[in-house]
C-alpha cells in the first residue's frame, strides 16, 4: 500500500517538472520574438536563439581576454599596445564569425539572412568605407611602423608630435598645443613629412639678405658665431652659411645647423634672428629693405597746357 502511494507520488511529482517546471521553460526557450521572412522561407527567432548568441558571445569574450593576456604578458610595453590595437580588429572580426555560427547550429539559415540583408551590407559597407580605410591604415602603420609615438611630423602645413597611434585615428600635438586627429587613411594616401623617422635629429635653417657692398665673409663669419653661441644649436654635424642669390635689394644667405629637437625649432630660429640683428648691428652690417625710384616726367600735352597758361 505505501509503495502505491509512494509510487503514485513519485509520477505525480514527475508530471508536475515534466509539463509544469520544464515544460514552462522549453515553452520560454521556443518562444517566437519575431519571423523573417524572405524567398519564400520563414525563419523564426526565439528567446532560445538569443540566449544562445548572447552564451556564445560572452564564452568567446572571456577566452580571448585569457588569449590577450597570455600573449601581451610576454611582450614588451610597446610591442604590447600595438598588439591590443591590432587584437581589437581580430575581435570584432571573431565575434561575428562566432554569431553566425551559432545561428547557423540551431538551425537558421545563414544563407537566407545574408540575402535578405544583402542591400543592407552594401549600404552599410559604403557609408562606412572610410572607416575601413582608416583601419586597414592603422594596421599597417602598426605593422610596418612607419609611423611611432613620439614622432614630429607635418601634415597640410601643421607640425605636431604623435603621442597616439589608435586603429582608426592618430593623434598629435601641434606646437600651440592643440591636439591634431588624423584619420589613419591619410598616412596611405596623402605625403607626410616625418622628421624623426631616420633619426631624432633634423637641419633647420635661417635666411637673411644684407646690402650690396656689406663683407660677405664678415656676413658668414658672424652667423657662424651667433650658431655656435646657441646651446640648442648641435655643435655637430657643424652649421654652415650658404650664399644663396643676388637679390634685387640685398645679397641673400642662409644659415644652416642641426637640432635634435625639430618641434620647437621655430624658439631656436627665433633666438638666431635676435642675436643675428644685434651682431649685425653693432658690426654695422645693414639689412636692407626693398626700395623703388619714381620718376615723373611731363608728357607734352601737359608742358604745351602749362604754356598756355603760362
Amino acid at each position: 500500500m505505501q509503495q502505491e502511494e509512494s509510487s503514485e507520488t513519485t509520477d505525480v511529482i514527475k508530471e508536475v517538472v515534466e509539463e509544469n517546471i520544464w515544460g514552462s521553460i522549453v515553452d520560454f526557450w521556443n518562444f517566437v520574438l519575431f519571423p523573417i521572412e524572405t524567398g519564400g522561407n520563414t525563419v523564426y527567432i526565439t528567446i532560445g536563439d538569443i540566449l544562445l548568441v548572447i552564451f556564445a558571445f560572452v564564452i568567446t569574450s572571456v577566452v580571448l581576454r585569457l588569449i590577450r593576456s597570455f600573449i601581451t604578458n610576454k611582450l614588451q610595453e610597446g610591442d604590447k599596445l600595438k598588439f591590443i590595437s591590432i587584437f581589437k580588429f581580430i575581435k570584432y572580426f571573431v565575434y561575428l564569425v562566432v554569431i553566425l555560427i551559432t545561428l547557423s547550429s540551431v538551425g537558421i539559415n545563414i544563407t537566407i539572412l545574408l540575402t535578405a540583408s544583402a542591400a543592407l551590407f552594401v549600404g552599410i559597407g559604403l557609408a562606412l568605407q572610410e572607416f575601413f580605410q582608416d583601419i586597414i591604415g592603422g594596421v599597417f602603420i602598426i605593422l610596418d611602423k612607419s609611423l611611432l609615438v613620439g614622432d614630429v611630423i607635418e601634415m597640410e602645413g601643421r607640425v605636431g608630435r604623435v603621442f597616439q597611434i589608435k586603429l582608426r585615428t592618430t593623434r598629435a600635438l601641434t606646437r600651440d598645443d592643440k591636439v591634431m586627429i588624423i584619420p589613419n587613411h591619410k598616412f596611405m594616401s596623402d605625403v607626410i613629412f616625418n622628421f624623426t623617422q631616420n633619426h631624432e635629429t633634423t637641419r633647420e635653417f635661417v635666411s637673411v639678405g644684407v646690402a650690396y657692398g656689406s663683407d660677405t665673409r664678415k656676413v658668414e663669419e658672424i652667423l657662424l658665431k651667433v650658431a655656435a653661441e646657441n646651446k640648442d644649436v648641435m655643435e655637430s654635424p657643424k652649421p654652415f652659411v650658404l650664399f644663396e642669390a643676388f637679390g634685387d635689394s640685398s645679397l641673400n644667405f642662409s644659415l644652416h645647423f642641426y637640432v635634435t629637437d625639430s618641434f620647437v625649432d621655430p624658439k631656436i630660429k627665433s633666438q638666431l634672428r635676435f642675436k643675428i640683428d644685434e651682431e649685425f648691428r653693432r658690426n654695422k652690417v645693414t639689412i636692407p629693405f626693398p626700395q623703388r625710384d619714381v620718376h615723373f616726367y611731363p608728357t607734352k600735352n601737359y608742358t604745351r597746357n602749362l604754356s598756355k597758361d603760362e
